[in-house]
C-alpha cells in the first residue's frame, strides 16, 4: 500500500513510520505545520508541532530513508481546532481539542488529502489497535480496539473518527504494551527522538496558560459567582475561565457556611453566571450526548430498542465505568451509569462507550444530571 506517515517530530510517530516502511509499505513522510507562530520552539512550548518538531521529523524520515515533507496546515487547525476551543468555552462547555484535532485535522484534512494524492492509508503514532473480524454472515468487519499500553491508549481520543477513517488509518504502535519498548526500537534503528521527552498540554498555548489564551481571544466579560440559590458569592472577569468540578482560583471570599469547599457545577454565560456549590451537587449518573459516532451497527441496534450494557468513559484518562446505553432515532446516545457516579462531567467533554477493549460508540456530552 501507499501509506502517509505521520510524522509530529516525536518518537512515536517516528518508529510507526518505521514500521510501515518495515511491513512493506510506500511511506512517504508530512510533518503538519499547525502552528502560526513561526518562533515556537520547544524551549518555550510544552505541545507538539513546532519549529524544532519539524527539524527532527525530518532527521528521522532521512534516516528512515523515506521522502518527507512540510504540509501547512494551520489555517484549517486555525479555522477548527482553535476555533472550536474557543467557541466552546465561550459557550460554558468544556472542549478536549486532542479529540478536535483527530477529527479535524489529523483523519479529516490530512487523510482527504493523502487520499487525494492516491494514497491508501495514513500512519500515525497512536496507541490504539485495529482488529479485522469476520461476522456470523460472513463480513469482515473492522474494530477500533484499547492499546495494550493502559497508561499510553489513545482509543478515547481516536473514537471521534468514525468508521470510515478507520478503514484508512494504521497505527503500528498498536500491539506494544510500554513507551519503553517503542523507545528501544528507535533507538536500535539510530533514530535520534528516541530519548526525546513527551509532549504535553494544548499544543497551541505554548506557555501552558489556558486561562490567560482565552482572555486575550475571548477579552474580559464580567459576572457574577453565585450559589444554587442565586445568592452573589463574588464576581469574575469571565465565565469562560471556569470548568464544570473546578475548586482552586474561584475568586469566592465569603466560606460557605457549613465550612465545606465549593465547587463550580455549572457555567452559564448567557447569564455570565458561574454556579458554585457543595461536592455532591458535582456528581451524575445520567450523561445525554449528540454528534454520535457508532462503530457496530448491531449494537446500535440493541440500544435503539432496550440497551445495550457496557463502559463509559468521560476524560482521556479517566476511569471506565459500568452503564446502560440508549441511542435515540435522532442520533444521541444516554448512558446511564449502573453502579456508581462520575463527578465533574461537563458538556463538551467526549463519552466514548466500550465492550472491554472494543470501541463501540462516541458522543459528545450536552448534558448531565442525577437521577435516583
Amino acid at each position: 500500500m501507499r501509506v502517509l506517515a505521520a510524522m509530529s517530530g516525536g518518537v512515536d510517530s517516528a518508529v510507526a513510520a518505521a514500521l510501515a516502511v518495515e511491513a512493506g509499505h510506500d511511506v512517504v513522510g508530512v510533518h503538519m505545520a499547525l502552528s502560526r507562530n513561526r518562533n515556537q520552539f520547544r524551549t518555550g512550548s510544552r505541545g507538539c508541532c513546532s519549529i524544532e518538531d519539524a527539524s527532527d521529523a525530518r532527521r528521522a524520515a532521512d534516516i528512515i530513508g523515506i521522502p518527507y515533507y512540510v504540509w501547512d496546515l494551520s489555517e484549517q487547525f486555525e479555522q477548527t481546532v482553535v476555533a472550536d476551543f474557543l467557541s466552546e468555552y465561550a459557550a460554558g462547555r468544556t472542549p478536549n481539542p486532542c479529540v478536535r484535532c483527530n477529527e479535524h485535522i489529523k483523519f479529516e484534512a490530512l487523510l482527504d488529502k493523502a487520499t487525494a494524492l492516491g494514497f491508501d492509508a495514513v500512519a500515525t503514532g497512536h496507541y490504539a489497535r485495529v482488529e479485522m473480524v469476520e461476522r456470523e454472515d460472513g463480513t469482515v468487519v473492522r474494530e477500533l480496539h484499547r492499546s495494550p499500553n493502559t497508561a499510553k491508549d489513545q482509543a478515547y481520543v481516536l473514537a471521534v473518527m468514525g468508521q470510515e477513517r478507520l478503514a484508512r488509518s494504521i497505527f503500528p504502535l498498536g500491539g506494544f504494551s510500554s513507551k519503553d519498548e517503542v523507545r528501544a526500537l528507535a533507538a536500535e534503528r539510530g533514530l535520534s527522538v528516541s530519548n526525546k521527552p513527551d509532549s504535553y498540554d494544548i499544543c497551541f498555548v505554548a506557555d501552558g496558560d489556558t486561562q490567560g489564551f482565552l482572555r486575550e481571544r475571548l477579552g474580559e466579560q464580567p459576572g457574577d459567582i453565585v450559589d444554587t440559590e442565586g445568592n452573589v458569592l463574588g464576581q469574575h472577569s469571565g465565565a469562560y475561565s471556569y470548568t464544570v468540578g473546578q475548586r482552586k482560583g474561584l475568586g469566592i471570599d465569603r466560606p460557605a457556611t457549613d465550612g465545606r469547599p465549593r465547587y463550580v457545577l455549572s457555567v452559564e454565560p448567557a447569564k455570565g453566571q458561574v454556579i458554585v456549590g457543595p461536592a455532591e451537587l458535582l456528581s451524575v449518573n445520567l450523561i445525554e450526548c449528540d454528534q454520535v459516532n457508532w462503530y457496530a451497527d448491531d449494537i446500535a441496534a440493541a440500544a435503539l430498542s432496550t440497551a445495550a450494557f457496557g463502559q463509559v468513559q468521560v476524560r482521556a484518562h479517566g476511569e471506565a465505568v459500568e452503564a446502560a446505553v440508549t441511542a435515540g432515532t435522532d442520533g444521541t446516545l444516554s448512558a446511564r451509569l449502573t453502579d456508581t457516579t462520575l463527578r465533574g462531567v461537563a458538556p463538551g467533554q467526549s463519552l466514548v462507550f466500550y465492550d472491554g477493549t472494543r470501541v463501540l460508540a462516541q458522543g459528545t456530552v450536552t448534558s448531565s444530571r442525577r437521577e435516583a
